[in-house]
């Protein structure tokens, strides 16, 4: 299958386990996107102001922080208010996708999860993102 990837799309990828943004992020690499890579989210509304992305994938437990304060504080300034988050989550309750919804996310997906569903997901909301510019 091929995908239409958004010429330079910048993706930051929020994850506690670095072995998940590694992965990502060569994956994501390899489709032309530009991808930044944050293991530790107090850092993570730094490095979306800075990085500038076009998309956050930000994981929901983490140590310190969870996801969704981090989405949460990420929407709440003026540079990054509109970039979509997908919110990458091992838990899979009905309470934890309306959450999810509730802090700012545009999207949900299961870990463990396939990379081509990823990207799938990715372009989706890039596509849509891009169809709605604010």
């Amino acid at each position: 299958m091929s995908y239409k990837v958004q010429a330079n799309s910048k993706v930051l990828v929020v994850d506690d386990e670095k072995e998940i943004t590694e992965i990502i992020d060569t994956y994501l690499t390899e489709f032309g996107f530009k991808v930044s890579v944050e293991n530790d989210p107090q850092n993570a509304i730094k490095k979306a102001i800075e990085f500038k992305p076009d998309l956050i994938l930000l994981d929901i437990m983490m140590p310190g922080t969870d996801g969704y304060d981090v989405c949460e504080q990420i929407k709440k300034s003026k540079e990054c208010k509109n970039v979509p988050i997908v919110f990458l989550t091992g838990k899979d309750r009905d309470e934890d996708m309306g959450r999810s919804f509730q802090s700012g996310g545009d999207m949900f997906i299961k870990k463990p999860f396939a990379c081509e569903r990823l990207l799938e997901i990715i372009n989706i909301v890039l596509m849509s993102a891009g169809n709605s510019d604010s």
